[in-house]
């Protein structure tokens, strides 16, 4: 057996445990009885324990390098250089974190979901707030474990935007800040008022399921490779390019997160589905990074789905699924109720000129927590006082406030910053795509979404992880991450709405 060979089935098995790892926790979060936390906390610290050993063991690290040795002369893009590099950069991160380390993180943040979905559903931050405590202190250890050069900040946003630095997140919210808050105040003195009735009646929650399962098909998600349930949080989970699930949330009386929650999930799914087989059970799998992920999601969701060319289609067919509901409506109507720029306390539900605003407050709060200048029991007020002076909101309670996102419970800290970076990425790809698809508006009003997914998979899923994501948007763009797409999107898009031009 070569070097390589020996390698690959060594990595395998790394995979293969942390696909294990991520089927207990969509479990968790989907079907398992309330009482089986505990045992279930164990299994999946035993598993990220013994996935984290084998990758970090010296044994592989000699792989790497006589892998490595073996392709000497191959060409740095190809399958086999890339897969060495990956990995390479998963031993380095995870070499010198303790496997002991690793076992508690995971068993803390397991206890810590069904304590946040009570402490969520009775508002009781107090009641969460201990093993949050634990986690922050628990990442801080793996931060200085791992390393960094500039902020311990970095050693977290690291694992999930590879090669992208705090300082780089500051430079994007700089840049995009005065250009949302002055669109924000153009809108509010517009005197336009959208009127978003049409979504806040009751919706039989069977029907809703049923449209939500007829989008995500009509767009590409493959449920013969998939599924969709219900979740505290919607998210989208993978265990190889043959198993991606995601969750969604309903509402009775809110129409919009069925819709935009299932666009949303499965633009994640979609990416997944695309990522070529034979890169399942390796380091290549999946997605870039969870920014270009997110560039995935907010594509299907704010690009398409919440454009006029969209809904001029299905508009007719949701209209099939509530006749009463929406009887008298145009589609005209519908277009301007979900894309109405509201500030709001929800991060899933805002509005697309509002939402980075949230962002930026949770990365704010996040620097400070990591820095220990703002101590847990703090982080409500320190909440609050944000909502109120970005968003001109006051939080009723910690339900709508700082236990609204998951992320914190399951440990996944130094993420959020990956949601504006997909909003960014999203717009650049998107014109890019134009060059390529010139009549994408057709396209997608005539229901023809195998171009655009053709588009998506031949420039960004293939490639699935075989760059950084800096890397690949260089690839498929000609240029690095930039704000300017997405700022001018959103202006033109609202401009018109709100008639700020006129």
């Amino acid at each position: 057996m070569s070097k390589l060979a020996e390698l690959k089935k060594r990595l395998s098995t790394v995979w293969d445990l942390r696909s294990t790892s991520s089927l207990l926790s969509w479990d968790q979060q989907t079907y398992m009885p309330p009482q089986g936390s505990g045992p279930r906390a164990q299994q999946m610290a035993t598993i990220d324990r013994l996935a984290h050993e084998i990758l970090t063991a010296d044994e592989t690290a000699r792989l790497l390098d006589e892998a490595a040795t073996e392709l000497n002369g191959a060409a740095d893009d190809s399958d086999e250089a890339c897969l060495i590099r990956v990995a390479r950069r998963h031993y380095n991160r995870g070499a010198n974190v303790p496997g002991s380390l690793v076992e508690e993180f995971s068993r803390t943040c397991s206890l810590a979901h069904e304590n946040w979905v009570e402490a969520k559903r009775s508002s009781d931050f107090p009641l969460f707030a201990p093993h949050l405590e634990k986690i922050w202190e628990l990442a801080r250890q793996i931060a200085g474990a791992r390393g960094y050069q500039e902020h311990p900040y970095d050693a977290l946003l690291d694992e999930w935007e590879p090669g992208t630095t705090a300082a780089e997140v500051r430079a994007m919210f700089d840049e995009m800040r005065p250009r949302l808050v002055a669109l924000v105040k153009r809108i509010r003195e517009s005197g336009v008022n959208l009127d978003a009735s049409a979504l806040h009646q009751r919706f039989d929650l069977e029907r809703q399921i049923a449209f939500a399962k007829f989008m995500a098909e009509e767009i590409g998600y493959d449920f013969n490779r998939g599924r969709q349930d219900i979740s505290a949080h919607p998210f989208c989970t993978s265990f190889s390019a043959h198993d991606v699930r995601i969750t969604v949330r309903y509402f009775e009386r809110f129409l919009a997160p069925s819709l935009f929650g299932t666009l949303h999930e499965a633009g994640h799914a979609l990416y997944e589905q695309g990522s070529p087989p034979q890169f399942n059970h390796t380091p290549l799998r999946g997605g870039a990074s969870l920014g270009i992920h997110e560039s995935q999601s907010r594509w299907w969701e704010n690009l398409v789905g919440r454009s006029r060319p969209f809904w001029k289609r299905y508009f007719p067919k949701l209209a099939g699924f509530f006749p009463e509901q929406l009887h008298g409506y145009t589609v005209d109507q519908f277009y301007r109720a979900i894309n109405r720029v509201e500030p709001s306390l929800i991060r899933v539900e805002a509005d697309e000129v509002t939402y980075n605003l949230h962002i930026m407050i949770r990365f704010e709060l996040e620097l400070q927590i990591m820095e220990g200048k703002l101590a847990i029991k703090d982080v409500p007020d320190a909440w609050n006082d944000r909502y109120s002076e970005y968003l001109g909101v006051s939080v009723p309670n910690d339900g709508s406030g700082c236990l609204q996102d998951i992320h914190w419970a399951h440990g996944i800290l130094g993420y959020f910053p990956t949601y504006s970076i997909g909003n960014v990425v999203a717009s650049q790809l998107w014109e890019r795509m134009l060059e390529d698809l010139p009549n994408v508006d057709e396209l997608v009003e005539n229901g023809q979404f195998k171009s655009v997914l053709g588009w998506l998979v031949e420039h960004v899923h293939s490639r699935a992880k075989k760059y950084l994501p800096k890397e690949l948007v260089q690839k498929v763009t000609g240029e690095g991450i930039q704000c300017g797409p997405f700022l001018r999107y959103l202006e033109t898009k609202f401009g018109e709405l709100y008639a700020l031009d006129r």
